[in-house]
């Protein structure tokens, strides 16, 4: 289960319904935080994320992407957590970030630990998936960050294993589909080929944070299961849009619609437009056949594997 909690979708100000940037992930039992603007922690309680955090990835320093950091530390803090937190954070960050987690004098009782990561490399290693990084096109150092899963086993074909084959059930089952091949009673050696099929992609999550549309994105979010993009503006405000270094949601679309994403999340919403979702929804909708939403504060997408979706 991958499931993905929109905590903050607003721009740079936030308004009365929506919140800084902030979004949490949970990808089965591992939790992240990917940006944390001011109030994150409130919003994580009122929509029930739960503390357990262990990573936190920030992709700029601009106010409404960090500074929700102190009191997410802090009350982390008084909840007597013990467990190491890590927060990620663009080249030239490290100083900045470690003056939020120490704000006020406050010293965590729980290690905290603050890196640099730079486009283009991995922020996190698991065995089953990773936490990459890619370049973005913003007015200060930034990165994007993609969750990518690591291939999954091929479907085991147990009515030709058991039915055409004369396998019995037990442990060479378990042997082909590791692909090891077996040798049976009778003499015959089974390749796993004849009875497991090819290997089949896992998820891939892609959050850019605030950027212009950049090829580096693209890249990232090739068959992505779920872009979430920078569209701040609409296209009628391209113009500001070059000028802040953001994007428009016609661009985020044509950004999924050239990476072959399956959804769209079009994030970072602009206050100009408080009660206007539906004209970004509809600008974004006309460049890409996929299936585009933005998102209201609270809301919470579960992301299915490729094949489960079909």
């Amino acid at each position: 289960m991958i499931r993905v909690t929109f905590l903050g979708t607003s721009g740079a100000v936030p308004t009365v319904a929506r919140a800084p940037s902030a979004l949490h992930l949970n990808r089965e039992g591992d939790e992240f935080l990917f940006d944390c603007g001011e109030g994150t922690q409130r919003q994580m309680m009122r929509f029930g994320t739960g503390f357990g955090l262990s990573h936190v990835f920030l992709t700029h320093l601009h106010g409404d992407h960090v500074l929700g950091i102190p009191g997410l530390v802090q009350s982390l803090d008084f909840n007597d957590r013990e467990a190491p937190l890590a927060i990620h954070g663009p080249p030239g960050s490290k100083r900045h970030l470690t003056e939020l987690v120490h704000a006020a004098g406050h010293d965590p009782g729980y290690p905290v630990t603050v890196r640099e990561v730079r486009p283009g490399g991995v922020a996190l290693a698991r065995e089953e998936y990773e936490v990459r990084t890619f370049e973005t096109d913003h007015r200060t150092a930034s990165v994007g960050y993609a969750l990518v899963e690591e291939d999954r086993k091929g479907r085991f074909d147990r009515e030709t294993a058991e039915a055409e084959l004369g396998i019995p059930p037990g442990p060479a089952y378990g042997k082909l589909h590791d692909g090891e091949s077996v040798e049976l009673d009778d003499g015959r050696v089974i390749e796993p080929e004849r009875v497991v099929g090819p290997p089949r992609p896992g998820r891939r999550v892609v959050y850019t944070g605030d950027t212009r549309p950049a090829e580096a994105t693209v890249e990232a979010a090739e068959d992505a299961d779920l872009l979430v993009h920078d569209a701040t503006f609409l296209d009628e405000a391209s113009d500001r849009a070059r000028k802040t270094a953001h994007s428009t949601a016609r661009e985020a679309a044509e950004i999924a619609r050239r990476a072959g994403a399956r959804r769209l999340a079009l994030t970072h919403l602009s206050s100009r437009y408080a009660g206007r979702a539906g004209e970004l929804e509809a600008e974004a909708r006309a460049a890409f056949d996929g299936e585009t939403f933005l998102p209201d504060d609270g809301d919470r997408v579960e992301v299915a594997y490729p094949d489960d979706a079909e």
